[in-house]
């Protein structure tokens, strides 16, 4: 889950940066993390404003360049880490004004055609999907896990209809030979009854794929858990999501948290605040007709936010409850 959707190598396009900057106000000074820095596009807008701090997280090492880039222009306003965003609360915040906390959960056009990541299914070669900071690769998950959990991987994380076919399948090939990419494509292609000739055959179990080599599920809620935890009160929680699982997930844990009561495990009783986060808006924003034209891809983009009401640290959630058949499929990895 890192960086912006981009349509074109030479230039970069942050999907919905004018209402992020709207939301966050980065005029008013503070620090910011950005939880998914690649190439940089809201790091570099939000340090624009003067009085503002940004801290760039991204698990991909490929970021470091462009990060560098920032620290000669801004070098006492921009830090960046090479860390996965579920691990923010480690960071060294208690003296940061922390305003605003940013995710952009699609992957940039840079990192789908890099031929090294193999997150395409147009790539040649061995599968690969990591993003940094792994323990397996796509070739591993293909090749080593069992029919049924390949059935639940591709059912769940890719929503694909056909997927215990296309696990058989994938079980039959494998016995005669070790699947790259690009026989798989092949084996999905042969599989699949029902095609929709606007999304590639293979959409759906890449997708699928992506999310298990990189534990999207549990990066994703302990992200969002760790940013809230950091938030000072005032401050938001703003993340852009391109699939169906990810915004069910976002949905759900703001939509909890502004509705629940009892948030605090450590403080009195009588001073628990009521709820712990804000909606301002119950739906998810997309980008305006001229941004889809600009850059088609982020036509799947919705931006969902919260204010934190209180500066409470330590709160209760049962976000990984509700989760917890998803979190179990991704454990699958475990065994690789």
């Amino acid at each position: 889950m890192d960086a912006t959707i981009v349509s074109d190598e030479q230039k970069h396009y942050p999907v919905l940066l004018k209402e992020i900057i709207s939301i966050i106000s980065p005029q008013y000074g503070g620090t910011f993390i950005d939880c998914t820095f690649g190439q940089g596009g809201y790091s570099k807008k939000i340090l624009e404003f003067e009085n503002t701090k940004v801290i760039g997280l991204d698990r991909d090492i490929e970021s470091v360049a462009k990060a560098n880039q920032l620290k000669e222009k801004f070098d006492d306003r921009f830090l960046f880490k090479n860390i996965k965003f579920s691990q923010l609360n480690n960071l060294k915040l208690k003296n940061e004004n922390v305003r605003g906390v940013i995710f952009d959960l699609g992957y940039s056009y840079v990192q789908i055609k890099d031929p090294k990541k193999g997150l395409s299914f147009q790539s040649k070669g061995n599968l690969n999907m990591k993003m940094g900071l792994n323990n397996y690769s796509a070739e591993d998950v293909i090749n080593k896990l069992d029919e049924k959990e390949l059935d639940k991987i591709f059912k769940f994380f890719g929503e694909e209809k056909e997927s215990k076919f296309i696990a058989r399948n994938i079980i039959k090939e494998r016995s005669k030979k070790k699947i790259d990419t690009e026989t798989l494509v092949e084996i999905i292609d042969k599989t699949k009854r029902k095609k929709n000739f606007k999304v590639h055959v293979a959409t759906k179990v890449f997708q699928a794929l992506r999310i298990l080599v990189n534990r999207e599920i549990s990066e994703l809620i302990f992200g969002l858990i760790n940013a809230t935890k950091v938030l000072k009160k005032d401050g938001v929680l703003a993340v852009v999501t391109f699939h169906s699982l990810e915004d069910k997930i976002v949905k759900y844990f703001l939509k909890s948290l502004s509705e629940k009561k009892s948030i605090s495990r450590y403080a009195p009783i009588i001073e628990q605040p009521e709820t712990l986060l804000k909606l301002n808006e119950k739906k998810a924003i997309t980008p305006s007709d001229e941004e889809i034209v600009e850059n088609l891809p982020s036509r799947s983009a919705k931006l969902r936010y919260a204010i934190k009401k209180t500066d409470f640290y330590d709160f209760e959630t049962d976000i990984l409850d509700q989760f917890r058949n998803l979190i179990e499929i991704e454990n699958f990895g475990n065994k690789l």
